[in-house]
């Protein structure tokens, strides 16, 4: 499976699996902590949110063998974006001015952060040999 899938999969089982979570704690009632361990555990949309997580931890585990840390975490970044539409058009909570700039920056950070990979990979020449040595695996203790 192409790793653009596994890239796009993250934010959007980070942004179900809250989705999930908000639908389970609305069902949870008062009580001792056995009371609510017991309603959280037998609640479908919590169970739902545990599988997209499990399933979200694996696709996470395939992102990063395929990527660089620094250029796979901020994708991370997309699922607040993502969050605060799923806030607003699914429980109808409001959605301010500062709310939407904010996501305009994080769009555009995760937007300059990718771009910034693909540019030091079209100018290897700039990179510090001793950083190329580690990355290519090519050093010594190899």
């Amino acid at each position: 499976m192409p790793i653009r899938f596994f890239w796009l999969a993250v934010p959007l089982l980070s942004a179900l699996y809250q989705f999930l979570i908000k639908l389970g704690a609305g069902q949870l009632h008062e009580g001792g902590t056995q009371a609510w361990l017991g309603q959280a555990l037998s609640s479908h949309w919590i169970l739902a949110a545990m599988a997209v997580e499990v399933v979200g931890f694996f696709i996470w585990m395939n992102v990063l063998a395929e990527l660089d840390l620094s250029r796979a975490f901020p994708l991370t970044g997309v699922s607040y974006v993502l969050i605060i539409a799923t806030g607003w058009f699914v429980f109808g909570e409001p959605v301010v001015a500062l709310q939407m700039i904010g996501s305009g920056f994080i769009l555009t950070g995760v937007w300059l952060i990718a771009g910034a990979g693909v540019e030091t990979k079209e100018h290897p020449e700039e990179l510090d040999p001793k950083h190329q040595e580690l990355r290519t695996g090519t050093g010594k203790n190899r």
